[in-house]
């Protein structure tokens, strides 16, 4: 398919050959002359200036596609997909021990992989749209193998002969072997790949229906991820209430079988709202053009840099065959880097017009160089913003265990599950996370004149802030129960119910919440928009990566305070018996470091330089635009 569209009412643009999101590639054959299209008028005006596409290859019309009307099947879709695998992840660990009789450390053990595997595969799903598939396609294949793992599972939970027979009254219960363990350990893995292709692209595809060209579009971008959040807490409010109540009460064949028929309707919904998307052009591997510059760098690293910064090698926009709507202005950060981009007799091109001619190992443009120093520039953020999830880990570990120990009480027949505690933290965000986008931030507005009110930095900032609030409250609570069950003389009865409500817990619940409104939106959406723009998917990628890695160090720091602490048998800061445990001062300990890590993190925000990207539209001419964030 060629496309040729007028650029400024005056001349015809030629296309690079490309491949679009929707798989339709689009380029004028070599030798083609320039065209003109009578009867295009003020048609121009209409179309995206960032050179996204719509499904059928032609540069998208912003009246047809994209903005919020291609927001209902993104957010129905996302909704669905935390319906599904959330809710099987929840309660996997009862559905290990309870119908496939695995013990408890093998259990913990197969949940822990799991859950490190969903945010590993991220990378693998964003590789894959970013430099092959794009975005909308690999959520498409990807989405499918989640359904066929979410499938064996239900398979697994249903069928008879895929999990063990009951125990006997008397003896040890056979554990899952064999085939039960294969069918179980495949549908597992298929769930998280395939959610690997879905959770960094789904975000992803719905901000790109935004043009960043355009100023009243390019605001609403941060609007988008406070809704897409909502919709991502509603289906996790949904996952630990509904979907855990079929899987208790009515069996997990049907836990797991209704949220796969949901997913997998959703994908369905997905497809169909395909001709309101607009569809991202891929270039191929974005770490390619990364190595390029690196070896080019290295092999003019005895050259010396130019004093003007506009002598460096970049294609310009009248080069034959060539146009890329976004390109990057240069930064005096990691200027060594620059020299890969430094033009000599042996590899300046002979003509600017056929750019193809230029060996890409011996020199780059000034937007290669700088993309790789924003990928850089996002690692110190990346480090900042990692223990938070460290600390919040937390809340869903001991004090969960300590919540079993409290009144649960709830009227005379319902006592109200420890582990659904995490309903108030999701209730906060719906709550919340509204009324910060629809007051908070045309309040904020008004004072600091930045479109979001708050940058993203300092959203992320003030999120951390929260996290220590909420380390400092869990341990207040802890002295308060601790004191409790010695009053009370329960201290060494750990199975004890303590006289005391559950609900004391909810306070730190909520200062979670409101971490995430704050912390976790805020790294969405500073990720995403900070990442190159072949390279957005594994951008978002890499804010997943950053909820992984605070599990993992989680892990090690809870290891490493049981043995520093540990001066017996049975003593330490973590005991086995909690009420003679200090997890209060594991928890003031969490705080400290976090609040460590937020003057680490104020350093890398305070050094960390927005993006400045030169758009080159097709209705407006070419012009810096500064960063929104």
């Amino acid at each position: 398919m060629t496309g040729d569209f007028k650029n400024d009412g005056y001349q015809s643009v030629k296309y690079r050959p490309l491949r679009s999101d929707s798989g339709a590639a689009f380029m004028n054959a070599p030798g083609d002359e320039e065209k003109t299209m009578d009867g295009w008028g003020d048609q121009q005006t209409f179309l995206v200036g960032n050179g996204s596409l719509d499904r059928k290859g032609r540069l998208a019309d912003r009246t047809k596609t994209g903005g919020w009307k291609a927001g209902p099947p993104i957010f129905g879709t996302e909704l669905c997909e935390r319906i599904g695998s959330l809710g099987l992840q929840r309660n996997l660990v009862t559905y290990f021990t309870t119908k496939m009789h695995l013990s408890n450390p093998v259990a913990a053990n197969m949940v822990s992989n799991f859950t490190g595997a969903l945010y590993l595969t991220p990378f693998l799903g964003g590789f894959v749209a970013d430099a092959y598939l794009g975005r909308f396609w690999v959520i498409i294949i990807f989405g499918v193998v989640q359904v066929c793992g979410m499938i064996l599972l239900t398979l697994s939970a249903s069928l008879p002969d895929l999990r063990p027979g009951p125990c006997p009254a008397r003896g040890h219960c056979s554990p899952a072997h064999g085939w039960q363990l294969g069918v179980l350990y495949i549908g597992i893995y298929l769930i998280a790949v395939g959610n690997g292709g879905i959770k960094p692209n789904i975000s992803s595809l719905g901000a790109d229906q935004f043009d960043e060209t355009d100023a009243h579009e390019r605001k609403q971008v941060s609007h988008f991820f406070n809704w897409f959040y909502i919709c991502v807490s509603i289906g996790s409010l949904i996952s630990v209430t509904v979907i855990v109540y079929l899987e208790d009460n009515i069996g997990f064949g049907w836990g797991f079988g209704i949220p796969t028929a949901i997913f997998a309707a959703a994908l369905t919904l997905f497809v169909a709202g395909a001709p309101l998307y607009r569809f991202k052009a891929t270039t191929g591997s974005p770490l390619t053009s990364v190595c390029q510059v690196l070896v080019a760098a290295f092999r003019n690293r005895k050259l010396p840099l130019p004093e003007d910064e506009r002598l460096l090698y970049e294609i310009p926009e009248t080069a034959a065959g060539y146009y890329n709507p976004q390109r990057i202005a240069h930064s005096n950060q990691f200027l060594l880097l620059d020299k890969a981009a430094i033009a000599t007799e042996r590899t300046e091109p002979k003509s600017y017009t056929l750019p193809a001619d230029v060996d890409s190992w011996r020199l780059c443009t000034v937007t290669q160089v700088e993309e790789l120093k924003m990928i850089i520039s996002l690692l110190p953020i990346w480090a900042g913003t990692c223990f938070v999830w460290t600390a919040l880990t937390q809340l869903e570990t001991f004090s969960v265990e300590a919540a079993a120990t409290l009144d649960r009480s709830m009227g005379s027949h319902f006592k109200f599950p420890p582990a659904s505690l995490a309903v108030f933290e999701l209730v906060n965000v719906l709550l919340i996370l509204p009324l910060y986008d629809l007051f908070f931030v045309p309040f904020m507005r008004r004072f600091t004149g930045h479109p979001q009110g708050i940058s993203t930095l300092q959203r992320i900032g003030v999120g951390i802030v929260v996290s220590v609030l909420a380390m400092i409250v869990a341990a207040l609570v802890e002295v308060k129960r601790v004191n409790v069950a010695k009053e009370h003389g329960l201290l060494d009865k750990p199975k004890a119910v303590i006289p005391m409500t559950i609900f004391w817990l909810v306070p730190q619940y909520f200062l979670r919440g409101t971490t995430e409104i704050f912390t976790q939106v805020g790294q969405l959406d500073f990720f995403y928009s900070e990442a190159p723009e072949s390279m957005r998917s594994l951008g978002t990628a890499l804010y997943l990566s950053t909820i992984g890695v605070g599990h993992f160090l989680s892990s090690l720091l809870v290891t490493a305070v049981r043995n520093v602490t540990r001066h017996g048998d049975d003593a330490g800061w973590l005991r086995d018996n909690l009420n003679r445990s200090r997890l209060d001062k594991f928890y003031y300990l969490l705080a400290i470091m976090s609040a460590v890590n937020f003057l680490f993190y104020l350093l890398c925000a305070h050094w960390y330089r927005y993006k400045k990207v030169v758009h080159v539209g097709l209705s407006t001419p070419a012009r810096e635009v500064h960063p929104r964030n």
